[in-house]
């Protein structure tokens, strides 16, 4: 595996990526359909909108639907109160943060969590203190794939594409990065498979959070 050179800020994607969420996304979203008398989205189709913004997901999962705001706050309820399926965090998470922020790296997060929703799980990880940026959904204009969140990354850390990858589980974390201009690493381990991920000509795409070591 080819190490990527120059690079100062590191961006990583929340659910999939740092924490293995994903079959809590799926219960809590069917459940949240359920108590709204709405179509139940299967376990793929929950899947594959991991790392939009709600809205984004809203709009794909029930397209007749107008207002979002009872299903918004049903998921938001199903997710933090209800659900109980574990969504800890991968395996050498936490060791491979500190390597990285003892060698200098800028760390930051890049996620389709609301702001509340980021804070939540950075306070309940343990983990805020690694990253110097985190940006949510609805803290820019157009969320993922769209390329705001990266560029507001580069801003705030000073960085140049050049100088910065983005890794995650998704094709939408991806299409960022390219959108961006930026570098991209790609996660087996999250909530889609790798032929999709390919597609968006990742430089790596790693099986393991302790496999990115490797890169830097």
């Amino acid at each position: 595996m080819q190490r990527l050179s120059n690079i100062k800020l590191i961006v990583f994607d929340w659910d999939g990526t740092i924490m293995d969420s994903t079959g809590r996304i799926v219960s809590a979203m069917q459940q949240a359909a359920r108590q709204q008398s709405l179509i139940i989205p299967t376990d793929e189709a929950v899947k594959s909108i991991i790392g939009l913004g709600l809205t984004q997901c809203f709009n794909i999962l029930f397209p007749g639907l107008k207002c979002h705001q009872a299903i918004t706050e049903e998921y938001r309820y199903q997710y933090v109160e209800f659900d109980t399926t574990p969504s800890p965090i991968f395996d050498g998470v936490e060791a491979v943060l500190t390597e990285l922020k003892a060698k200098g790296y800028q760390l930051a997060v890049a996620t389709g969590k609301a702001r509340h929703g980021l804070d939540r799980v950075l306070k309940d990880s343990k983990l805020e203190h690694y990253f110097d940026h985190t940006i949510g959904a609805d803290e820019v204009t157009n969320a993922k794939p769209a390329p705001d969140m990266l560029n507001w990354l580069m801003k705030q850390s000073k960085t140049k594409p050049h100088q910065v990858v983005m890794i995650g589980d998704t094709s939408f974390d991806l299409e960022m990065a390219n959108n961006a201009k930026t570098y991209a690493v790609g996660v087996s381990f999250g909530a889609q498979d790798i032929k999709l991920l390919n597609q968006y000509t990742p430089k790596a795409i790693v099986d393991s959070f302790s496999n990115l070591r490797e890169l830097f």
